[in-house]
């Protein structure tokens, strides 16, 4: 079902807890969980996968670093360079965990709450307060240790310690010396010092993750979070000729054939001097585009960990590769196509939109519909007033007799929009006739480039018939001229419909459809 959102929220600034308890029950339905078609998979998690499977093509040990690192740690990597870099990172902060006493005015605050106040339960409580303060307990299971306290419903408790222990609210975080990498170097420095000597040289691993930069905004070409493709090789003999060669072959196993590498004039100082190179791939829309970095750790970082050997690093940003792989020109809508990206349908997914109203439910009513419409493919041109028999046996757990119908004089047994089909073209849903109509641009293309969907209005009518003799066994219908979808018993989604009025498209069935059915049941 759906909610009343105003209603929701309006109750909620009420009484929060009253409101979360009594709209529990507005969830949780009958299921809608139908396994079907193979979901779709998002380009940058395809483009990190393509990447995964080139390194472990080439013999690289996947591993995976850690997202937290220390202040500590960016001056031992960038020396003298490390306040410039700590302004592009974030800090990380935790809230502290006070000190609660539960002195006259919280007893009698809890008291006019409704919570037990008797010694023993007040013991309880100040023993979670305790464990909570020590770290014995984590914050996500406070409700639940001090529901089980006080012997009370959770949400007696959360109002509890909402209302009488305010100090949990007004914490202020306490920032920290930890922040999240911007970097994967920041964290291949750890990683390196924990293998050098658990692993025979060379030592070849990669890491595909994210890293956390503070941009002062989001726009076409940054984001805060974004992905690194990084690979280290340690050995006493690597050398920047293996990180073009490892660059080079990456790149052409993604179809990029022209690679070339060119010396950056300033180099990073968790680098050696003058062995940071930039990799560039050219694509015939963007030209060329650096893709990658690589370079050798400079002596000095790698003394600061205690690391023995040389150590070669390749980095790659995964967002820039699927952006130039799949001709966006916008990061964000590449990456949060939700968000940013143009709401776009295909033709074919918008044709799974379209389903039926009504529908016979048993081999019987399906047997009445196939009926129905063999009769009618039979008798189509008949003239009228006449009627035929299509069908006759059981369905419903009753014997019925089915017939097509026509009263009017001087007609046709239907009328020639009966045989529309509906064709799904440009994000407009159209009922195109047999013939005809070739004349219309729309309709001319929507015969050539659209997707049939197989639905003829009488194949929609004949169901909606079918359906209703198996359910009430004497019935009459008659569809006349067909305006809307509902007509012939089709229905479009609220996605559908939606989608073809985003893109100024149009559903459009109308016709002289006028199929008639009607049913008897023998006593």
């Amino acid at each position: 079902m759906r909610f009343n959102i105003k209603e929701v929220l309006e109750k909620a600034d009420r009484d929060f807890e009253g409101a979360w308890a009594e709209t529990g029950k507005l969830v949780g339905g009958r299921g809608a969980f139908k396994q079907g078609r193979k979901g779709s998979a998002h380009l940058l998690s395809e483009t990190a996968n393509r990447l995964r499977e080139a390194y472990l093509e080439l013999g690289f040990d996947e591993v995976v670093n850690p997202m937290i690192v220390d202040e500590a740690d960016l001056y031992k990597q960038y020396g003298n360079e490390a306040p410039a870099i700590l302004d592009r990172c974030y800090y990380l902060a935790t809230l502290p965990r006070p000190d609660i006493g539960i002195g006259a005015e919280k007893v009698e605050a809890m008291k006019r709450a409704g919570a037990p106040t008797d010694e023993a339960a007040l013991g309880r409580i100040r023993d979670v307060f305790h464990d909570y303060k020590k770290g014995r307990i984590d914050g996500d299971d406070l409700v639940e240790r001090l529901t089980d306290g006080m012997g009370v419903p959770d949400t007696l408790a959360l109002k509890v310690m909402n209302e009488v222990f305010p100090e949990l609210r007004r914490l202020e975080a306490v920032p920290t010396k930890l922040l999240l990498r911007s970097h994967m170097t920041s964290a291949w420095f750890l990683t390196c010092l924990a293998v050098q000597h658990k692993l025979e040289m060379p030592v070849k691993l990669f890491c595909v993750g994210l890293r956390a930069r503070r941009e002062q905004q989001e726009d076409a070409s940054h984001l805060r979070f974004h992905n690194a493709a990084s690979s280290v090789i340690m050995d006493d003999e690597v050398s920047v000729d293996d990180g073009r060669a490892v660059a080079e072959l990456v790149l052409k196993r993604f179809g990029f054939q022209e690679v070339r590498t060119e010396q950056k004039k300033v180099t990073a100082k968790y680098y050696a001097p003058g062995t940071e190179y930039e990799v560039f791939a050219r694509s015939e829309k963007a030209g060329w585009v650096e893709l990658m970095d690589y370079g050798l750790y400079s002596p000095v970082a790698l003394a600061r960990y205690g690391i023995e050997r040389p150590v070669l690093n390749i980095g790659m940003g995964v967002e820039r590769i699927a952006m130039l792989l799949n001709g966006y020109s916008d990061i964000r809508e590449m990456a949060y196509p939700q968000f940013y990206g143009e709401w776009i349908i295909s033709d074919a997914a918008l044709a799974r939109q379209v389903s039926f109203i009504e529908e016979p439910k048993t081999g019987e009513g399906r047997e009445v519909e196939r009926a129905i419409v063999s009769k009618v493919e039979e008798r189509r041109d008949a003239d009228s007033p006449c009627e035929f028999v299509a069908f006759e046996g059981m369905a419903g757990g009753r014997r019925v007799r089915v017939k097509v119908f026509e009263p009017d004089p001087k007609v046709k047994l239907v009328g020639p929009a009966a045989f529309n089909e509906l064709v799904v073209y440009d994000a407009n849903i159209l009922g195109i006739p047999e013939k005809g109509m070739d004349g219309v641009e729309l309709i001319r293309n929507a015969k050539t480039k659209g997707i049939r969907t197989g639905i003829r209005y009488l194949d929609a009518v004949a169901k909606m018939a079918a359906a209703r003799v198996e359910r009430d066994g004497k019935m009459e219908l008659r569809t006349r001229m067909a305006k809307l979808p509902s007509d012939i018993n089709i229905r479009v989604s609220e996605v559908g419909v939606r989608y073809v009025s985003s893109r100024h498209g149009k559903i459009d069935v109308r016709g002289p459809a006028f199929v008639g059915v009607y049913s008897e049941v023998d006593e």
